[in-house]
């Protein structure tokens, strides 16, 4: 298992003690969670971190807190996880990201990503990993293709933890393959 995985600007670790209030501050902003069912409280952001921890526990891998190496704050998290709901293309490895509102569109997320795809395909060995959002969430997309994944329509699902009709439950679902990764890094 890697505990730390690191990037031009980003130190991707586990998580610590001292990352609790940045993380819950994140939790809370309206904007970062914005295609989130809701804000997290304290309690729900600690009990998050602790579910993530025990993941890396389980898992081997998981959601690295994401620290800016240049001032060495905490600010999000990029990483692996295992969905826990049913759905249609389970079971499968998911590559997600959250980052403060006032690191966005800087382009860490989708340098935080790519080394985790790295990661994921080289050391892990996984064949496939997936991402998936809301389609009105374009950012998140945008970083989605920016790392190589594709979207194909017919893989769309509902999100079987929000309720029929909410305006979070359609997800749109991209995939990256390990050849498709490789073929793409041959040819860069």
């Amino acid at each position: 298992m890697t505990d730390n995985l690191s990037t031009a600007r980003l130190i991707l670790r586990r998580w610590r003690e001292s990352d609790r209030r940045p993380f819950a501050d994140l939790n809370a902003h309206r904007r970062v969670m914005e295609f989130m069912p809701a804000i997290l409280q304290r309690e729900a952001s600690d009990e998050l971190m602790d579910r993530i921890e025990l993941h890396f526990e389980k898992h081997k891998f998981g959601l690295f807190a994401a620290e800016l190496r240049e001032t060495g704050s905490l600010i999000g998290f990029v990483g692996l996880s295992v969905p826990s709901f049913a759905a249609p293309f389970m079971p499968c490895v998911e590559i997600g990201w959250r980052l403060s509102a006032e690191h966005w569109g800087k382009g860490l997320a989708t340098e935080g990503a790519r080394e985790v795809l790295g990661y994921a395909f080289e050391t892990i060995g996984l064949r496939e990993v997936v991402s998936f959002t809301v389609p009105a969430n374009r950012p998140s997309r945008g970083v989605m293709e920016k790392i190589g994944m594709a979207r194909n329509p017919s893989d769309d699902f509902e999100h079987p933890r929000m309720p029929a009709g909410h305006a979070l439950r359609p997800h749109v679902l991209y995939r990256l393959r390990r050849a498709e990764w490789l073929s793409k890094l041959l040819s860069s």
